[in-house]
């Protein structure tokens, strides 16, 4: 039987659990399942924030995405029933910012659609995050594909404190999902983010068909960059992309790969994002006990995101605080 117990005490008197060691956790029984659960529980309890930490975003410009990722309804190498249109507008963005405020989400995000933003469209972005960023206690994050280092400068400057760039999947089997750009671009944005002195945000979906072995080799791989957040998307198929017909996750599926994170990712936050709708509530109840710390909130992309007032109930019945300003904004 798996030393679990051995590998929970090495997480937690700092020392990091090696390749071998994590691809060991793989395959487990139900007792050894249940025990990861219970290592992740402590981890989590003894690393993590009791201060949950939400945010929310912005579909800012939506469709026509030249890059050819199959689980995207955005892209334009596939036919599905989004809507499409350039830069929102001034009064649609901060009226969106300011609802998510009021309920007491700590972050907001604009999200575009497109391999990178430049030109107007960026000038556009800057200036909106400048007024942004005049809300007391709003943390600002963006997520707008593979920016060089002026516009994550640009970014910066306009007050933006945190970067998102998933490498949505393991090294092994992003190839087979993606053609148009690779991991390693990806990283390399990450890493310019960071030089212009913004946090990262960074994590990707389960469930397009990788293995078990490979969301572990995912979860080693986004230890290169450090996140301090880690959304984990369960993919929702969406019809008219390749993945249409992804076979789901099964629930203890979802929960061994959260718990597999805590372990490779003692200290940041795991964020549940999209796909999460498709879970029952007890197990986005164990998720929460086990791992997840964060959530995106309201609507998402593409998908209709959960209810706010219900996530927050359920986050805080679950032991969290909710409603603190962000960590590193204060």
């Amino acid at each position: 039987m798996k030393s679990i117990t051995r590998l929970k005490n090495k997480v937690l008197e700092g020392a990091s659990i090696t390749e071998d060691e994590a691809m060991s956790l793989v395959d487990l029984t139900d007792q050894e399942y249940d025990e990861l659960l219970e290592a992740a529980t402590e981890i989590t309890a003894r690393f993590g924030s009791k201060d949950f930490d939400s945010c929310s975003i912005i579909n800012a410009r939506s469709g026509r995405c030249p890059e050819d990722c199959k689980w995207c309804a955005q892209s334009a190498h596939h036919t599905t029933d989004i809507s499409v249109y350039p830069l929102v507008d001034r009064e649609t963005c901060m009226n969106l910012a300011d609802y998510n405020h009021r309920k007491g989400i700590g972050r907001f995000s604009l999200v575009t659609s497109g391999r990178t933003v430049s030109g107007k469209a960026l000038d556009t972005i800057c200036d909106y995050y400048r007024e942004l960023s005049s809300r007391e206690g709003m943390g600002l994050c963006a997520s707008m594909g593979l920016l060089d280092a002026e516009a994550l400068r640009r970014l910066r400057e306009a007050g933006v404190k945190r970067y998102h760039c998933n490498l949505e999947s393991a090294p092994s089997y992003f190839p087979t999902l993606c053609s148009t750009h690779t991991i390693e671009d990806k990283i390399r944005t990450i890493e310019a983010a960071r030089e212009a002195g913004m946090e990262v945000c960074s994590g990707g979906i389960i469930g397009m068909g990788e293995s078990m072995a490979q969301r572990v080799e995912f979860a080693l791989t986004l230890r290169r960059i450090s996140p301090v957040s880690i959304p984990i998307n369960v993919l929702c198929p969406i019809p008219g992309t390749p993945l249409e017909n992804a076979a789901p996750l099964t629930e203890r599926e979802v929960l061994q790969t959260v718990a597999l994170f805590r372990l490779i990712h003692p200290r940041a936050v795991l964020r549940f994002a999209g796909g999460r709708g498709l879970l029952s509530t007890e197990t986005q109840r164990k998720a929460l006990r086990i791992g997840i710390n964060g959530s995106i909130m309201g609507d998402l992309l593409t998908t209709i995101g959960a209810q706010i007032d219900e996530d927050i109930d359920m986050i805080r019945e679950c032991g969290y605080n909710f409603g603190q300003q962000p960590s590193g904004d204060k």
